[in-house]
């Protein structure tokens, strides 16, 4: 069995860091994946589940174990009860985020705008289970400083699923529910500073400044842009007409 891969590398080009290059692809069992093509290769990834594929103490993520045990010690000594995460535990869960935001990133580029807000959820829980069971509070605080680049990834899929559907007030509404849980996380940790400065709120409000521009027209606004139009052309007959006519649906 020839283990080179030179030629699948030359069959698909790397052509620099500014631009992320991903495909979709159907694996030899029928299964979908995803490779990303980077300077030294290709990496491959599982659609669902762990992207490695790997089952860590037979559960389908990392996660997933650690909330089956949290839910067993709960039954058992109460709904206190803590885990009492390592660093080294800590460390295996920071690998598994890791890759899932390589998935995430990837499944923003395929427009598998789903797939990526569950990636994003994922390493969200995987933060809520640092933040209440790690035994160190360093391994908290590392893990933290990432929570609103993953809330603004979550909430920009959700916003794109909406905006699919053309439902813009969904996708405004998940804007603002995201913009909301960033702020309160500043706050909880007393950075007020970054409340006009972060650049994933910033990414959220420039959205939401987009999408209004889409939104279309309340009667009222639609029938006052028409009499500012009708008064900058001079036609003052018209005018008059659109002023009737805001009067008698109660508009001023």
């Amino acid at each position: 069995m020839n283990l080179d891969i030179s030629k699948l590398l030359d069959e698909w080009e790397y052509t620099g860091p500014d631009k992320l290059i991903v495909r979709k692809i159907t694996g030899n069992n029928g299964q979908i994946l995803i490779q990303m093509r980077v300077g030294l290769g290709i990496l491959q990834m599982e659609w669902s589940d762990r992207p490695d594929g790997k089952r860590p103490h037979g559960k389908s993520s990392l996660l997933v174990h650690y909330q089956e045990q949290l839910k067993k010690q709960a039954a058992e000594h109460g709904p206190d009860t803590q885990l009492n995460l390592t660093q080294a535990d800590c460390m295996n869960l920071q690998s598994e985020s890791l890759q899932y935001y390589y998935r995430r990133i990837c499944m923003f580029e395929l427009e598998a705008y789903h797939e990526a807000s569950r990636d994003a959820e994922h390493n969200l829980q995987i933060m809520d289970m640092i933040r209440a069971h790690a035994e160190n509070e360093n391994d908290r605080l590392s893990f933290e400083q990432y929570r609103p680049f993953v809330i603004m990834h979550r909430t920009r899929a959700r916003s794109l699923l909406a905006m699919g559907d053309d439902n813009i007030d969904d996708a405004l509404h998940h804007i603002q529910e995201g913009i909301e849980e960033i702020e309160t996380f500043f706050r909880s940790y007393d950075r007020n500073d970054l409340l006009k400065d972060s650049q994933e709120l910033k990414i959220l409000r420039d959205m939401a400044e987009e999408l209004l521009k889409q939104q279309p027209l309340s009667e009222e606004d639609l029938l006052k842009s028409k009499l500012t139009e009708a008064v900058e052309n001079e036609e003052f007959e018209r005018a008059a007409a659109l002023r009737d006519e805001l009067k008698k649906y109660g508009l001023h």
